[in-house]
């Protein structure tokens, strides 16, 4: 008989959703259908309500200041590209930070235009035992040409969560816009726009925020539309009898014909976490941490990187088992217990490099969601043990060979 399937891979994508969002989109596909902007019908005009719907219940979870300064993406990363790629005019120059513990939606666009010649940048290091930045060493990077600051808000490493409202402080004093990747993080733990200093967020619709794939969205702080000029223009459905890219927010940044079937499904995720309560949901994920925190803490020959504790890090673990390639123990966990987790390098070569991992093909990572318990977590830590405790005897079987 084959285990059940245990999905722990929600650092890729969340599942299972809440009913609400697969109801909202089978309504949008058999009663809607409309494009929003593109039309004065009752369709039409009901699918531009989905988006506007979706705005609000953005705002409110993230405490930004007005709706239409979120702008709906294809993902997290098209938003970061968005904002960083915005904020640096080739033509001009400047400097870019980052960190060491970040994903390559930042490493690459920042990367990329380096390669070009258009900016020099900074990674900032980390700490490779906790995975955490300093703050300082963000004010210290700045230099006068310093044109933004970006960083992973939560790791798909190693589940370290950085001092985002520390780091922000210290660029809006120096006047550097500051660049959020809540990939991680968003739907997982409060995040206040206001409070946490962030000028730009960028998110996906379809980890925590419980939405489909191919959603997403870029906070932009009133204002900062002013500095961020869009890299892509087209049909907005607004002034269509200009051909300018239209100036107001959202349609600044917003062309083609929206994914509305998708934001229909993020909008009823969203909703779900407002009515679950986000504090309510990160108390949940921290018990999640403890327990498989407790669950492996004892296992002989297994290491577990990031944060020994439960401070500073939410419900993302990487681990490896001594004998075995983090693919080969991914194999195992799925044969013998039903367990999905992901293996490799997690698109963040410099986070590995860091913790000594990425000469060693990475780490196996275990990621928690909402509807996980706490047996199925100690399952989960139960497996490893299991797993560590029958390697040992081979490899003593292979030594005396």
């Amino acid at each position: 008989m084959n285990p059940r399937r245990l999905y722990m891979d929600n650092a890729a994508t969340s599942f299972p959703k809440p009913r609400a969002v697969q109801e909202e989109m089978t309504r949008y596909a058999t009663e809607i259908g409309a494009s929003a902007g593109r039309g004065g019908y009752a369709e039409a005009m009901e699918s531009a309500a989905i988006l506007s719907d979706c705005r609000r219940q953005l705002r409110k979870l993230f405490n930004g200041e007005r709706d239409e300064h979120f702008i709906f993406t294809l993902n997290c990363t098209d938003g970061l590209n968005i904002a960083i790629k915005g904020l640096i005019d080739p033509q001009i120059g400047g400097h870019a930070i980052c960190s060491l513990i970040d994903h390559n939606s930042i490493l690459r666009p920042i990367n990329a235009m380096a390669e070009r010649g258009w900016i020099s940048q900074t990674r900032v290091q980390i700490d490779p035992k906790t995975g955490l930045v300093d703050p300082e060493d963000f004010r210290k990077a700045i230099r006068p040409d310093t044109k933004l600051i970006a960083i992973t808000h939560a790791s798909n490493v190693t589940g370290t969560i950085q001092p985002i409202r520390e780091i922000g402080a210290i660029a809006r004093e120096a006047g550097v816009p500051f660049i959020v990747d809540a990939a991680q993080s968003a739907g997982h733990i409060p995040i206040d726009l206001q409070a946490d200093n962030i000028d730009l967020l960028a998110a996906p619709g379809h980890k925590a925020l419980m939405g489909p794939l191919g959603t997403g969205f870029l906070y932009v702080r009133p204002g900062i539309e002013k500095i961020l000029q869009p890299f892509r223009e087209g049909g907005t459905g607004s002034i269509s009898e200009e051909p300018r890219q239209p100036n107001f927010m959202p349609d600044r940044y917003e062309s083609g014909s929206h994914n509305a079937i998708g934001l229909a499904g993020l909008a009823a995720g969203v909703k779900w976490i407002l009515e679950q309560g986000i504090e309510k949901l990160a108390a949940h994920d921290l018990d999640l941490v403890h327990t498989f925190i407790d669950g492996i803490s004892d296992v002989e020959g297994l290491k577990m990187y990031g944060p020994q504790g439960v401070k500073h890090r939410l419900g993302v673990f990487s681990v490896r088992i001594e004998g075995f390639d983090p693919q080969e123990l991914s194999g195992v966990l799925e044969q013998s217990f039903g367990i999905l987790t992901r293996s490799g390098i997690h698109c963040a070569p410099f986070a590995h490099e860091s913790i000594g991992t990425a000469s060693l093909g990475g780490t196996t990572r275990f990621s928690f969601g909402p509807f996980l318990s706490k047996q199925d977590v100690k399952f989960a830590a139960d497996a490893l043990a299991e797993i560590a405790t029958k390697v040992e005897p081979q490899i003593h079987a292979d030594e005396r060979r």
